[in-house]
């Protein structure tokens, strides 16, 4: 396994802990004399720089594989699939934005694997790395602003909105190019 790979295995194995972090109610709120949401945070910022990561160094190594190009999708949507429905386990996320943003993510995927079954490549447009920028950040600084720091939840929120609005956009953009060469 090369190391982009192992980058993307690492991050699915961080969904896990991240869940457990951000979900469990630990004795006085700290892992390890550290705020839970500090930890959790810093588990979801690793995760999102793996991402980073295993993309430049497949494309600079020359490493991209095909089981790259399946788990990276994948390890994507466990981890974003996980920290959203976590914030709207901890009411620091409205349940309907977080619908909105996963349903979109299943049926860019379903669009996708369909494609690809057809023998035709959607790549990914930069409204999907908006979006997925904006969730990161979204998700961030709502951990970390919680209960305790209004200005970071206010800034997450706003953060939140900006993934919701351009998931749709470039959901509807993604099914427009699916039909175009669904289409011809």
């Amino acid at each position: 396994m090369n190391l982009p790979n192992a980058l993307t295995v690492g991050r699915i194995f961080l969904v896990p802990l991240l869940v457990v972090v951000l979900l469990t109610k630990f004795e006085g709120r700290l892992i390890l004399g550290m705020r839970k949401e500090l930890v959790g945070a810093a588990i979801f910022g690793v995760a999102a720089l793996t991402d980073v990561l295993d993309g430049y160094l497949a494309r600079r190594r020359k490493q991209i594989t095909t089981l790259g190009q399946l788990m990276d999708p994948l390890a994507d949507k466990l981890l974003i699939t996980a920290a959203l429905v976590s914030l709207v386990q901890m009411d620091l996320a409205p349940a309907w934005m977080v619908a909105v943003i996963l349903g979109r993510e299943f049926a860019v995927t379903l669009l996708r694997s369909i494609a690809h079954a057809r023998g035709m490549v959607i790549p990914a447009s930069n409204l999907g790395k908006i979006k997925m920028i904006a969730e990161v950040v979204a998700v961030l600084l709502l951990i970390l602003g919680g209960e305790q720091l209004r200005e970071f939840f206010i800034a997450g929120t706003i953060a939140l909105w900006i993934a919701l609005v351009s998931a749709t956009i470039s959901g509807v953009d993604y099914y427009r190019k699916f039909n175009r060469r669904f289409a011809a």
